[in-house]
């Protein structure tokens, strides 16, 4: 009954092969790569890069997307190591079962649930803010009423997405695949045309200072709660811009680089998971850091920073019409708004695979793990999944949990890169198509970047994130410890192993077998 426990790698694999839990193996390293791309170019390039530079960082928010890009290229690499190395789905839930026990990977199975649940809940919301825009002054304009939480009694176009998306999850990955290529391609073709047109329109004055003066902020504007937690802990100065404000920045973007954070979770449906997990992890990164950059470049050489409303929804859009580019900005809008349902829909598709592993786990409900018999999806924690991620960006504000995303993706980073340094001293043996370089020294690297940038989020948001871990903890030890699968065994589970064996691979009283008086 140790929460330490850990399930072995190989039964791990076993388990993908059991009948009515097995997923349809139909993806490529192309699928990946644009599953990445497609999931990264949303709101971070048509809304962060200006709500970024406008409140944090100014021309600089540039190099906050560098900077984030590092953190999450070394994170990248720690991923694709373990994805190609245990290509089953559950992203980092899965490797932390494997490496560090079963009570940690329940935690990090349950913050995944909320990034996912929170992301893909306000990425509708966001859709439907750009939605709004684009039908504004034509007969089909969305009524007050029900375009928003905020201004009106609900959000119904937002609610609407999700479920029209959960339909389309629980009917195949591939048709999921293919509605992803084609508006990925429709966002990296806006996202060029961003660029092109912007150089044209480029005042490079805007971007002097570069890295605008730090500015202090009043008492009254920053509460505890409502400044970077590195500030209230050393005691420093709230401010905006300067170094802080880079810093402060790249904490904020990072929700744009969890892309590859979702292909991790599909591993269990890629054909040659050994070397395509690696390329679409790699791949679409490198990809997406770029086009930040140079958008974010072009915004704010476009428009002085000092003129960017840090709570524009389309600052993008806004630069353009600014100047006097008003097709421009159209096109921008409509870009985004369709962008916007593809990232929804990974985002909701990385959360039922999440979802899935914890179920054939058991440490939720079994029942919520089924498989389609046709479409090969896990149809019921999708179809429940939905449901739920419906209700919330229907009838629930989401300004204020940005953020909250972003802490629990760098906290399941952290957990992977550690994963990476534990699985190599304990199981040396395995293949690894991929293997981190300078172990452990970059894995410790990518650790402490990720713990930095988590100290430059909002005191409120550790708050809220404490919170949420509590709640799960509580739901391990009340439900799941004794359900899971470590305990109550399964059909073939562990099935022709020796008894010392299957001692070592789940821990003190694996699956069925009672511990002796040795393990006691």
């Amino acid at each position: 009954m140790s929460v330490f426990r850990t399930k072995s790698i190989e039964q791990s694999i076993r388990d993908t092969e059991e009948p009515g839990h097995q997923l349809k193996k139909s993806l490529g390293a192309l699928d990946l790569i644009v599953f990445g791309v497609g999931v990264c170019i949303g709101a971070g390039i048509f809304v962060l890069t200006g709500q970024a530079a406008g409140a944090n960082a100014g021309p600089a928010v540039a190099l906050s997307f560098l900077i984030a890009g590092v953190v999450a290229g070394l994170s990248a690499i720690c991923y694709a190591e373990l994805a190609s190395t245990v290509p089953v789905a559950g992203s980092a839930y899965t490797f932390s079962f494997a490496t560090l026990g079963e009570l940690v990977a329940f935690v990090i199975g349950w913050d995944l649930v909320l990034e996912f649940t929170v992301g893909s809940a306000a990425l509708a919301t966001s859709f439907s803010q750009y939605l709004g825009v684009v039908l504004q002054g034509t007969p089909f304009a969305i009524p007050e009423a029900i375009a928003s939480v905020d201004t009106g009694v609900m959000n119904l176009p937002a609610g609407l997405l999700i479920l029209g998306l959960t339909v389309v999850l629980m009917t195949g990955i591939k048709l999921s695949s293919r509605i992803n290529q084609v508006v990925t391609a429709i966002k990296v073709a806006v996202v060029l045309l961003v660029i092109i047109v912007g150089l044209f329109f480029i005042n490079v004055a805007n971007w002097s200072p570069f890295i605008p003066p730090s500015e202090g902020t009043a008492p009254s504007e920053a509460g505890v709660l409502d400044v970077p937690l590195v500030e209230t802990l050393f005691r420093l100065e709230p401010t905006v811009y300067g170094l802080g404000g880079v810093f402060a920045a790249a904490a904020l973007v990072f929700f744009a680089f969890i892309g590859f954070d979702v292909i991790a979770t599909t591993a269990e449906e890629t054909r040659n998971p050994q070397r395509d997990l690696p390329i679409g992890i790699l791949g679409s990164l490198a990809i997406v850091t770029v086009l930040y950059m140079a958008v974010s470049l072009i915004i704010t050489g476009i428009r002085p920073y000092t003129d960017i409303d840090p709570a524009d929804g389309a600052p993008l859009a806004t630069a353009f019409t600014a100047v006097g580019v008003t097709w421009m900005g159209n096109v921008v809008a409509i870009g985004a708004c369709i962008g916007l349902i593809v990232v929804a829909m990974i985002l909701l598709l990385g959360q039922t695979r999440v979802g899935f592993a914890m179920s054939r786990d058991r440490l939720l409900p079994p029942a919520l793990g089924a498989v389609h018999p046709k479409f090969g999806t896990p149809y019921r924690f999708t179809l429940l999944a939905g449901i739920v991620i419906a209700i919330i960006a229907t009838f629930v504000p989401l300004s204020t949990l940005a953020e909250l995303v972003n802490i629990g993706t760098l906290f399941a980073f952290m957990l992977v890169a550690l994963g990476v340094i534990i699985l190599r001293r304990t199981r040396p043996d395995l293949k690894r198509s991929f293997r981190v370089p300078f172990v452990p020294v970059l894995p410790i690297i990518a650790i402490a970047l990720c713990f930095f940038l988590m100290l430059n989020l909002t005191g409120g948001t550790w708050l809220r994130f404490f919170a949420w871990m509590a709640i799960g903890i509580a739901v391990y030890f009340l439900y799941s410890r004794k359900r899971s699968i470590m305990v109550t065994g399964g059909p073939g589970y562990n099935a022709g192993m020796p008894e010392q064996q299957r001692r070592t691979d789940v821990g003190l009283g694996g699956a069925g077998i009672p511990p002796n008086d040795d393990d006691r």
